[in-house]
């Protein structure tokens, strides 16, 4: 059974539409800031950080992984890996993390996702014959077969259809978002690292639901059955869409023998993580087998009964980057929860969607939020989720748990 790891500081950068603030930086640049933060925050030395793991969906190969440590002034021994699980990168690259420590192949690792959307490459495809030109493309395919590899605006929009979530109820998810975000701002200014003179999210608006209805539909469902009216009820809007965006989230993770050689008191532990699969027609819903799987894992290392697993209600934080509305409330619908009980400073919707870097985004305010909570709760212990689905119906999700000020021979 895998045990618990040791969470020693986190941060993340400003999140920023692409083509605007941070449309310059390219991944390393992107990420070095944080990485530096880190070391600062926990104290380590560079020369101790035995692994960098980047999640990178962008990026278009090379190993951004290693230019962040060699940028960030870490030592030429350190290993570095880069991985491409699209959305899910980030989070995935936590738990790929947490492998290498339990392993025993570091003691100390740097884990997050990186990406810088503004600055990634032109795709095409080369030639198969002699005279023919490259044909560019916006995104590969997720599925071997075409028919079960939708654009993902058209899955979400017939999904919103076939499951009766309406405009107006996803518009009124994506407002609640804004909302917490504007009123957080404060709050978050505490887990973001400055980048380029930007020191919060560059995205977060005050709306009216007026001004929202006015908005035209981006995507409608394809259904031949249903009338032209009931389509258009529950077709999603701009604002019903995490927009695309740059940005970046760190974490310093360590064994519980590195945190007594170089002093280090944890902030939150690793519990589980869950990296699991769906249906690629409906992407969105992966990240609620995700989750399932990651409190089942979770019930195991906390040492609960068969009979009474942990559940989403018993959490203090979820946190689930929404790509789209309606994901957002099938999620919930899915999990026993009203939309207000996660991301209570606003999601993906408000922040934006930097791709590779979104899951650790979303696990950096998970961790966040459970610090600030802590203090409240009966032994100074939380627990908290974060989770995300990406393209080809793949979910990845993580549970951690806040800790008190504690000798460290009582992690484990």
């Amino acid at each position: 059974m895998p045990s618990k790891t040791p969470i020693i500081a986190w941060a993340r950068s400003p999140v920023a539409p692409i083509g605007s603030v941070l449309a310059r930086l390219s991944p390393h640049e992107l990420g070095r800031p944080l990485l530096r933060s880190l070391l600062q925050q926990s104290g380590v030395p560079a020369h101790a950080v035995d692994a960098v793991v980047i999640g990178n969906a962008l990026g278009a190969g090379g190993n951004p992984a290693r230019m962040l440590a060699l940028a960030a002034g870490l030592s030429d021994g350190c290993a570095a890996h880069t991985i491409d699980t699209q959305c899910c990168s980030g989070l995935d690259a936590v738990a790929m993390a947490v492998g290498l420590l339990q392993s025993g192949q570091a003691e100390v690792v740097i884990a997050g996702g990186v990406e810088a959307w503004s600055r990634a490459p032109i795709r095409q495809t080369r030639p198969l014959v002699p005279g023919e030109l490259p044909q560019r493309y916006e995104r590969p395919p997720f599925a071997p077969d075409p028919e079960r590899d939708p654009d993902m605006l058209q899955s979400a929009a017939d999904y919103a259809l076939a499951q009766r979530f309406s405009r107006r109820q996803q518009e009124e998810y994506a407002l609640l978002s804004h909302s917490r975000a504007l009123t957080a701002k404060a709050q978050l200014s505490r887990e973001i690292v400055p980048v380029a003179g930007l020191s919060a999210d560059a995205y977060p608006r005050a709306l009216q639901a007026q001004r929202a209805a006015r908005m035209p539909s981006v995507a409608r469902a394809g259904s031949q059955t249903a009338s032209p009216d009931d389509i258009a009820a529950h077709a999603l809007s701009p604002l019903t869409i995490s927009a695309r965006a740059d940005g970046a989230a760190l974490l310093l993770l360590a064994t519980p023998e590195a945190c007594a050689r170089w002093n280090l008191q944890p902030r939150a532990l690793w519990l589980a993580s869950a990296s699991a699969g769906g249906a690629p027609e409906t992407p969105l819903l992966a990240a609620i087998a995700a989750a399932q799987l990651a409190l089942e894992r979770g019930s195991h290392v906390l040492g609960r009964p068969y009979q009474s697993p942990l559940t989403a209600r018993e959490l203090s934080a979820i946190e689930l980057h929404d790509a789209f509305a309606v994901q957002g409330l099938a999620f919930c619908a899915a999990m026993g929860l009203a939309p207000g009980q996660i991301n209570s400073a606003g999601g993906g919707l408000a922040r934006g969607h930097p791709i590779g870097a979104s899951g650790a985004i979303a696990l950096v305010r998970c961790l966040a939020q459970l610090q600030t909570q802590a203090c409240s709760t009966p032994h100074g212990s939380a627990l908290g989720l974060a989770a995300i689905a990406g393209a080809g119906g793949i979910g990845a999700a993580t549970l951690v748990q806040s800790v008190p000020a504690a000798p460290l021979n009582s992690i484990g």
